[in-house]
Formats: C-alpha cells, structure tokens, sequence
C-alpha cells in the first residue's frame, strides 16, 4: 500500500515538474514568452529575447522562449540578416530552410497561429493554424491574428528576412 502512494505521488509529482516546463500550458521560463506574445504584456527589458520577421513587405516582431535553439538563432542573426524561401505545408503551415543547424530542444506539443518552430534542427516554421508534433518551439508572433497571418503569408511560397530586433 506504502510502495503505491509512494507511486502516486511520484508520479504527480513528475506530472507537475512537466507542467511547469511546457510553455504552451502555463508555466516555466518559456512561459513569460508566450504569456507576452499572447497578452500584448510587455516583458521587463532584457526578460524576451526579439526577432523580427519581414514577410510581403510587412515587418513582424516575435518574442523568442528562452532555449538553447532561440539562443543560437539570435546568435546567428547577429551576424546578419538570414533570408529564407518558404514553402507550404499541409495548408498549416510554411516551412524553409536555415542556412545552419541549430540545437534541438524538441517535445510534444500542440503548435497555434503565430508560432515560430525549429524542426529537426535545420527547418525554421511559421505556423498559420493548428498542428501537433514532435517540435522545437523557438517563439510566438506578436500582434497578428490567425487570418492576417494567413493572409500576409497566402496561399504560396513565401521569402521570409530574419532579424535581431533593435
């Protein structure tokens, strides 16, 4: 009976730890990212790493999550800009590829409009609607909803400039 409290409780236990981790549900340092990405908050100077993102002309501000794959994006963007042709995929989302690999952090997760991901270490991602995968997530869009970000990307391939945000 003691071995399968001791089970129950471990287990909540490891249930919590994940929780607090996940950004996409509430807690942990990722968290503060999205909470600002999703609420228009401002993060304290220096708490949220920034990007932005010009796409058909139009320049997107993104909060990056605080991991080891947002961190050497940042690191490559300050060397210069990085232009990417992007393609679309499953009608979800469009996809191109980094001119360098980047550390993967990947897990679980259910991805929503305005979610930026790296997948398998090389793809960078801007998601336009719902998708679940095995992902890196690298950041969150700010101010745009689901239909201008759909619209502002369209129906075909994309050129997408990243930047180190001022």
């Amino acid at each position: 009976m003691i071995k399968k409290m001791i089970s129950v409780i471990f287990a909540m236990w490891c249930v919590a730890a994940i929780w607090a981790a996940d950004p996409f549900t509430g807690g942990g340092k990722d968290a503060q990212a999205v909470r600002t990405a999703n609420t228009g908050a401002a993060a304290a100077e220096g708490d949220t790493m920034k990007i932005t993102i010009t796409v058909n002309g139009k320049t997107l501000t993104a909060s990056l999550f605080d991991n080891s794959s947002a961190r050497a994006l940042v690191e490559l963007l300050q060397k210069g800009e990085v232009t990417i042709d992007m393609h679309d995929y499953g009608n979800f989302e469009k996809v191109g590829e980094l001119p360098v690999t980047l550390p993967r952090n990947d897990r679980q997760i259910s991805t929503d409009s305005g979610d930026l991901i790296l997948y398998q270490g090389k793809s960078f991602v801007i998601y336009y609607d719902k998708n679940s995968w095995n992902f890196t997530p690298l950041g969150k869009l700010e101010g745009i909803d689901k239909a201008e970000l759909k619209a502002l990307l369209g129906a075909g391939n994309v050129t997408a400039v990243l930047k180190r945000a001022e």
